[in-house]
């Protein structure tokens, strides 16, 4: 899936992603590949992605939106 985690100011990433984990505001939830479309609000945590490659990243946010549709997972930070 393709990943994209932008912010105001910049894109911190983007590119192929085998898993990602946010922290939604019901909890954290984890979106692999081909998951079904959503769309949720994220609150201060950390974003936990898997890249292609298999290394893991981790990058604490302080909120936003996330949206899957057809394998791609757009996070928008505030």
């Amino acid at each position: 899936m393709t990943l994209k985690i932008i912010s105001a100011e910049e894109i911190l990433f983007e590119g192929e992603a085998k898993s990602v984990t946010l922290p939604g505001a019901m909890g954290s939830f984890m979106v692999l590949d081909h998951h079904a479309s959503l769309i949720s609000t994220l609150t201060a945590g950390n974003i936990v992605y898997v890249t292609a490659d298999g290394q893991e990243h981790t990058d604490e946010i302080g909120g936003g939106l996330v949206d899957v549709d057809n394998n791609v997972v757009s996070v928008c930070l505030y």
